[in-house]
């Protein structure tokens, strides 16, 4: 580099690059290692639900437009007018140093869709504001150092910091790390990249301080923005609502949020990458891949939740490498740089606004996943084409309108033919001669949008798309809030409530008697059955009972004369729910005394001692809210729980052994506790099924009491080596089933 600033002849370029794809690198670590790790701050605060994550990457996608939209605005400056502006706004972030969240106390009604936008700007806004503009401001900066060399393959690198940094977190970060102690490692790492900037910026020429280079390339149309932000959309769109489906079944914790963001940012790295070959050949597949398993997707396979989350993480994958390779070869030259990007962190910000925030709110169902995957067809590029197959097509319109025409009928002849039998919504043979006659269709329209975007609504219809719209239609058979979607089932003989794949209440129906009697989880002889039948012995007969989780209101139909209950339930649709299309409130508890919000912050203004029993059975679908099940969670309840209170705490679960997570809370606290799995007799009966409960209490007597003479109950079980889940550290890795 001379004096002025310019790179010489001299100087090697390989140099020049390293230096912009370590700084990028280390920024997109950064950026993207933050965003599990202040969400999962965040969740002792603002609850479990996995809606919190969408309103997290909601958050995160509005400040990443900003900085990339900051980006694009420094381009009026001189080069290196930037680097001086750029290293100023770093430096005035850093008094948001070292991250976290800003120390405040939140209501306990505070609601994650007004809060967590608040909570987040606030504590990271201006340090994820400066480091997010850094992939597109480095790129051209290094487009002017390097003598205008092409400077798209370092968003590449960018993705690939960002996929690292999303992986370290779940994998290394926070099952070796307490939550702090990253802070002080990710304010390090903040220093370094100001350093590394710093030295791009000297990089940059001198010549003309006070001028900006003006664009010499044809500026793109009106057309071509939009469908940069139209292809970034999808993959935005699909990658949340991905994050909300696996995360409702099983756990919201950082291990499952980031695997559908890492994919989806790996996806930038392969489109974006100077070798062509892996893009290419994903994005030849990516028709073939959204036929087959966007179709079957909408319903997917309720006893198989892994296999669904495996085939959602293959469609988002698929479906973001083909949409980004479009986007990249459309991409602008160099000097439009920064408006092409802008323009994609528009997109993806819509994208995220369309499913976190407008589906909730329009939707009852999660309708835009199945228009999200339409659109995906509309979409991705139709390069593939079965050679044997491409003459049946001819070379002329004419010929091409009778095929399509005799592929419209095609498919609707096998939709009436599946819906008429329920063969789409069938098991075994029948699904799977469905499934072969779509593959057959698909095999013969490849290369042909509209004929393909028939056969791809059929396959929706099919599978679970025309059993969703009858359920819409049906007016109040589901219900749709921030939380989850639930649907109610009702046939001759029971009323079943249902959110996600997993069943949360069913009441009997067909006399007063049946209504009221408790039955799934909470029959009598379940362990909170038996005590909640055995609280006038132990406590008397005023007893102060707390429930969190309302479900259908299975548990108040225990409910007896003098006793005191108050319930606990985050989502008030599900309130709503059980008031008015379950019997078990009216009947049992008409004046129940539920408390609205999340159970963890209700809780923590509830005078002490204030309950005999509580019984915890707060569930996501499938998934136990992490921050309910930590060491600080179970002091807060000790303290609600009169001395010789009970704690019942519910642990069934399809993916993950809890009970090492509650014995090591027992142990770490001095808990007496027993487990009990209830399992139906040979001949059940009706609304019954399996469940495991465990029961904690600082009082032995309490517990004996409970557990005598019902040799199910035994001695809870440790994990020797697990430490107790807290708010600073957790990992369900040892836990997966």
């Amino acid at each position: 580099m001379d004096m002025s600033g310019t790179i010489t002849a001299g100087r090697p370029r390989r140099a020049t690059a390293t230096a912009f794809v370590a700084a990028i690198f280390a920024g997109s670590f950064l950026l993207f290692l933050v965003q599990p790790m202040v969400a999962r701050m965040a969740l002792p605060k603002l609850g479990g639900a996995p809606s919190v994550w969408n309103s997290a990457m909601l958050v995160y996608q509005a400040l990443l437009l900003g900085g990339y939209g900051y980006a694009h605005a420094l381009g009026r400056l001189s080069p290196r007018a930037q680097g001086g502006v750029h290293l100023g706004v770093l430096l005035v972030a850093a008094l948001w140093l070292p991250i976290g969240l800003i120390a405040i106390d939140l209501p306990a009604n505070a609601q994650p869709a007004i809060w967590v936008p608040w909570l987040l700007g606030m504590s990271i806004g201006p340090l994820f504001f400066a480091v997010s503009a850094q992939a597109p401001l480095l790129q051209r900066w290094y487009s002017s150092a390097s003598g205008g060399r092409d400077p798209y393959a370092l968003y590449a690198a960018s993705n690939l910091g960002s996929f690292g940094g999303l992986i370290a977190y779940p994998l290394l970060v926070e099952p070796l790390l307490a939550v702090q102690a990253p802070r002080w490692l990710w304010s390090a790492g903040y220093g370094v990249v100001i350093l590394l900037v710093a030295g791009c910026a000297l990089m940059l020429p001198r010549a003309a301080v006070g001028a900006a280079p003006k664009p010499t390339s044809v500026a793109p149309s009106r057309a071509t923005t939009a469908r940069w932000v139209l292809l970034a959309f999808v993959p935005s769109g699909l990658m949340l609502a991905a994050t909300t489906y696996i995360t409702t079944d099983i756990v919201a914790m950082p291990l499952l949020w980031v695997i559908p963001l890492g994919l989806y940012l790996l996806s930038f790295s392969i489109a974006f990458a100077s070798n062509r070959a892996a893009a290419d050949l994903i994005t030849r597949l990516s028709p073939l891949v959204v036929l087959l398993f966007g179709g079957i997707m909408v319903s997917g396979f309720e006893s198989r939740a892994y296999l669904n989350a495996i085939l959602a993480l293959i469609l988002l994958f698929t479906v973001s490498v083909a949409l980004h390779t479009a986007m990249y070869r459309a991409r602008p030259e160099p000097d439009r740089l920064t408006g092409f990007y802008l323009a994609m962190s528009l997109g993806g910000a819509l994208g995220g606004v369309f499913s976190g925030l407008l589906a909730p709110l329009l939707f009852d169902w999660t309708w835009e996943y199945p228009l999200l995957i339409l659109l995906a067809g509309l979409l991705v590029p139709q390069a593939l084409t079965i050679a044997p197959l491409a003459g049946a097509w001819g070379t002329t319109p004419q010929r091409h309108r009778i095929m399509t025409l005799a592929v419209a009928v095609a498919t609707l002849l096998l939709v009436l033919a599946a819906l008429g039998d329920a063969a789409g919504q069938g098991a075994g043979a029948q699904r799977g001669i469905v499934f072969a006659a779509i593959a057959g269709l698909g095999l013969v329209v490849l290369g042909h949008r509209a004929a393909f975007i028939i056969v791809l609504g059929g396959a929706i219809a099919i599978f679970g798309g025309f059993a969703s719209l009858m359920l819409s239609i049906n007016g109040d058979a589901r219900t749709r809030s921030y939380f989850g979607v639930y649907t109610v089932r009702q046939s001759a003989t029971e009323r079943q409530l249902a959110h996600g794949t997993t069943v949360h209440g069913t009441e009997l129906i067909g006399s007063a008697q049946r209504e009221i009697t408790p039955t799934t989880y909470y029959v009598p002889g379940s362990g909170v059955g038996q005590a909640m039948l055995a609280a006038p012995l132990l406590f008397g007969p005023q007893a102060r009972i707390g429930v969190v989780g309302l479900g259908a209101g299975t548990l108040s139909c225990y409910a007896r004369a003098g006793q005191h209950w108050r319930m606990f339930e985050i989502d008030p649709a599900i309130v709503r729910i059980a008031q008015t299309r379950f019997g078990y409130l009216r009947r049992c508890l008409p004046a129940a005394d539920i408390v609205v919000g999340d159970a963890r912050l209700a809780l923590a203004v509830q005078p002490n001692a204030s309950f005999d029993l509580l019984a915890l059975d707060a569930f996501s679908s499938d998934a136990v809210p992490m921050h309910l099940m930590t060491r600080e969670a179970f002091r807060r309840y000790a303290s609600v729980l009169a001395p010789n209170g009970l704690l019942m705490v519910h642990i069934s679960n399809r993916f993950l052994d809890l009970e090492p997570v509650v014995a090591a809370n027992a142990k770490a606290d001095g808990w007496h506790a027993a487990a009990l799995v209830y399992r139906p007799s040979i001949k059940p009966r009706e609304g019954e099924t399996v469940s495991q409960w465990i029961a904690l209490s600082h009082d032995a007597a309490t517990l004996a009491v409970l557990t005598k003479g019902n040799p199910g109950w035994v001695p809870l079980q440790g994990r020797s080596g697990f430490a107790p889940w807290t708010d600073d550290h957790s990992s369900i890795l040892p836990l997966l089933k």
